[in-house]
């Protein structure tokens, strides 16, 4: 599939925004910690990718009720949905000056019934003419999602037949439904019945 840059400069996908809040001491502090500035592009990317995918866990697979939507205050709590984990891996990347965006899928969800849009980062690496798709929501249950400069190698591929689908743009800044889902809700239950069905 062909991603869609949604903004037109590329520089838009190196801002700071509310949410991804990249000049926050917290996420400069790990961005150094990482390598950020210290070793290559794609090793610095990848450092940041697992350990947003393997250090914060998902909180609704660990049950925590708290919501994060900044980045920083992913990192700080160590917890997130993939919206806010997607938030934490962009700001991770642009503070090692990697050109990161989100993009999403509409997904069954984990009830197996019920329509989500999930969340995930698009990166552009120097070098590289192409956005490519990382997952950082976590491995569990079988998901193999990894860093990947050719191949996505993400959680979920989507299956036509149950309705799932890629949505191809890439988005500088949270989209306004996943912003509003998080934005909005006051505990890990308000938010699953928050989440968007559809973009």
């Amino acid at each position: 599939m062909k991603l869609i840059q949604q903004a037109p400069l590329l520089s838009a996908y190196l801002a700071e925004s509310e949410a991804i809040d990249h000049g926050h001491p917290l996420v400069r502090e790990a961005a150094g910690r990482l390598g950020a500035g210290d070793s290559d592009a794609y090793t610095y990317a990848s450092a940041a990718f697992a350990y947003v995918r393997d250090e914060i866990p998902h909180s609704m697979d660990t049950g925590d009720p708290r919501v994060t939507w900044r980045a920083s205050a992913v990192l700080a709590a160590r917890t997130g949905i993939c919206y806010a984990k997607s938030h934490a891996l962009a700001a991770l990347l642009r503070a090692g000056g990697a050109h990161a965006g989100l993009c999403y899928q509409r997904l069954v969800g984990g009830g197996g019934a019920d329509l989500v849009v999930h969340g995930l980062v698009a990166v552009r690496l120097p070098g590289w003419e192409r956005w490519v798709r990382q997952d950082p929501r976590g491995n569990v249950g079988g998901i193999d999602a990894r860093f990947s400069s050719g191949e996505e190698r993400l959680a979920c591929v989507p299956r036509p037949g149950f309705n799932e689908m890629d949505y191809p743009v890439v988005y500088d800044v949270p989209h306004p439904a996943a912003l509003h889902a998080l934005q909005s809700s006051r505990d890990g239950e308000e938010l699953a019945r928050n989440l968007p069905a559809s973009l």
